[in-house]
């Protein structure tokens, strides 16, 4: 089952209430999404990226997983 740019950024939204969210992307699998959010500062791009995935829900997790492929930025606000 293919998920949605909206999909995605639905779930983020979730985990990050007050973010600056952008997803791109319109194959169903592969994405690209920038989380701009307070919660990162001062934690390392793999914590940053490990919350994000967190707030995924397991849509990444094996090969049946509904997005394929994600390239992530993350970031605290300037």
């Amino acid at each position: 089952m293919a998920i949605t740019a909206h999909e995605i950024e639905t779930l983020l939204r979730e985990s990050f209430p007050d973010a600056r969210i952008n997803v791109q992307g319109d194959d169903g699998a592969h994405f690209a999404a920038e989380v701009i959010d307070e919660s990162f500062r001062g934690k390392n791009r793999v914590q940053q990226q490990r919350a994000v995935y967190s707030a995924l829900k397991g849509k990444m997790d094996g090969s049946q997983g509904e997005l394929h492929a994600l390239a992530l930025t993350t970031r605290a606000p300037d």
